[in-house]
C-alpha cells in the first residue's frame, strides 16, 4: 500500500488536494444538478463525508465538523433543502468527529459512529432519536476491542449492530465488530470483537463498514494488508467458538485495482465493490469497480470498469445499485480535479460510464467522499466535503 493512504483514509484531511488548483469551468450537463444546502461551518454543521440515510421527504446525515463544539453534528434535511441539527456533539464522552453514514432500526432511531471521543477518545456507537436525543451505546478503548471507526453500521432484524474499526485490536490494524442490542429494557448494549486483522495476510485496515447476505455471513473490504498489501475482500462466517475469515480476493493494483475504501453492495445474489487505485492504468490509475460471483461455492472476481484519473480517484464510499445500473462518486477527478457523480450501465455487454455531474469546485462542492441514496423518483442525493458557499460542503440533489 501506498504511504499516506491509510492516513488519508483515517483522518480525512485531504489538505494536500486544495493544491491542485481548481479550474473554476463549469461543464455543460444534460442532468439537473441541485445544491439542496450549503453547510455555513457554524451549528449546521461543517464537512460531511459519509452520505444519507433517506426516510420519505427527508435526509439524516452527519458532518464530520462544525456545531457548537466544532466536532460534529447530526442532522437532518428536508428533500428542499430545510436543514434540523439533531444532535451536536462536545468532543466528551457523547462522541467527536462521525463520520460514517446512519442506519435505523424499525422504531425509527437512528445509529452511528464517531471517529474519535468518548471514554478513551478511541470512537464510539451512539444512537439519535429523531427528536435529537443522543446516547452512547459503547465507547471504544483502543485494545483489544478496536478504535477510531470511519464507516458506518449494519443492522441485523433483531436490531443487533454490526462494524468495523480502523485500528485498536489484538495487532492495532483494526476489527469487525457486533454490539448485541440489551436482552432486558434498560440493559447495557455488549460487544464482541468477530474478527481482529493481524499484520498481513488476513487484511489491515477496514475503512468501510460490513454487509449481510442471506445466510448471516458477513463482507467487507481491507484497505491494505492481503498477498500484496494493497486489501482484500473477507467474508465471516459464523461458527463456533468464533467466526471465521476467508479472503475472496486480494488486490494487486493492477487491472483489479487496489486500496479499497468502499465497501460492497449485494444486488441481484452477486456483491459490487469499487477500489480507489489501480484498473487499466495500472498502479498510476484511477481505481475499479468490480463484480463478485458465487458459483457453487467458487468466487469470481470480475473488474466492470476502470476509472481513469491519476490515483485515488476512485469511490470512496458504497455503490448504489438501482434496475441494473450503478451510481457512485468520484472525489478528485473530472476536467477540474474536483469530483463526479457517474452512472454506469451494461449495454451489450459493455460497462458504459456517464458522467451525470462533474464538480467546478466552487459553490457547488468539492469533493464527494460520499455514498448516493435515490429517492422514489430517481433521483440521486450527497454531500461533497468542501466547497459551497462558505467552504465548508454541500449537500446536493442529482437528477439523471
Amino acid at each position: 500500500m501506498r504511504s499516506g493512504s491509510a492516513s488519508l483514509a483515517l483522518g480525512f484531511t485531504l489538505a494536500f488536494l486544495l493544491g491542485l488548483g481548481v479550474v473554476a469551468a463549469p461543464r455543460a450537463n444534460a442532468q439537473t444538478f441541485t445544491v439542496i444546502h450549503s453547510f455555513t461551518g457554524g451549528s449546521d454543521g461543517a464537512n460531511p463525508l459519509g452520505g444519507f440515510f433517506i426516510v420519505g421527504d427527508y435526509l439524516y446525515g452527519t458532518a464530520s465538523s462544525g456545531g457548537s463544539s466544532g466536532v460534529g453534528v447530526v442532522f437532518r434535511v428536508s428533500l428542499s433543502g430545510e436543514e434540523t441539527v439533531l444532535h451536536e456533539f462536545s468532543g466528551g464522552t457523547d462522541g467527536a468527529s462521525p463520520q460514517g453514514h446512519l442506519v435505523m432500526d424499525k422504531a425509527g432511531n437512528f445509529y452511528g459512529t464517531t471517529n474519535a471521543g468518548g471514554v478513551s477518545n478511541a470512537g464510539t456507537v451512539f444512537k439519535v432519536t429523531r427528536k435529537g436525543v443522543e446516547t452512547v451505546l459503547y465507547s471504544f478503548t483502543g485494545m483489544p476491542d478496536g478504535a477510531n471507526p470511519v464507516a458506518g453500521l449494519a443492522i441485523d432484524k433483531a436490531g443487533n449492530l454490526y462494524g468495523t474499526t480502523t485500528a485498536g485490536g489484538s495487532s492495532g490494524n483494526g476489527t469487525v465488530f457486533k454490539l448485541a442490542i440489551p436482552t432486558v429494557t434498560g440493559g447495557e448494549w455488549t460487544e464482541e470483537v468477530l474478527h481482529s486483522f493481524g499484520t498481513g495476510t488476513d487484511g489491515t485496515i477496514p475503512i468501510a463498514g460490513v454487509t449481510f447476505d442471506a445466510s448471516g455471513n458477513l463482507y467487507g473490504t481491507t484497505s491494505a494488508g492481503g498477498s500484496y498489501g494493497y486489501g482484500t475482500v473477507f467474508q465471516l462466517t459464523p461458527s463456533t467458538p468464533s467466526w471465521t475469515e476467508s479472503i475472496l480476493h486480494n488486490f494487486e493494483l493492477g487491472s483489479d485495482g487496489g486500496v479499497p475504501y468502499a465497501g460492497l453492495v449485494l444486488y441481484g445474489g452477486n456483491f459490487y465493490g469499487a477500489t480507489t487505485e489501480g484498473g487499466a492504468g495500472g498502479q498510476n490509475g484511477g481505481g475499479t469497480i468490480f463484480e463478485l460471483k458465487n458459483a457453487s461455492g467458487a468466487w469470481t472476481f470480475s473488474e466492470l470498469y476502470g476509472l481513469s484519473g491519476w490515483g485515488i480517484a476512485g469511490s470512496y464510499r458504497n455503490l448504489l445499485v438501482v434496475s441494473g445500473k450503478i451510481y457512485a462518486t468520484t472525489h478528485c477527478d473530472g476536467q477540474n480535479n474536483a469530483g463526479t457523480v457517474y452512472e454506469l450501465s451494461l449495454s451489450s455487454g459493455v460497462w458504459n460510464y456517464d458522467p451525470l455531474y462533474v464538480f467546478t469546485g466552487g459553490s457547488d462542492g468539492l469533493y464527494s467522499i460520499s455514498n448516493l441514496v435515490a429517492d422514489k423518483e430517481g433521483n440521486l442525493y450527497g454531500v461533497t466535503l468542501y466547497g459551497g458557499a462558505e467552504g465548508s460542503g454541500v449537500a446536493f440533489k442529482v437528477t439523471p
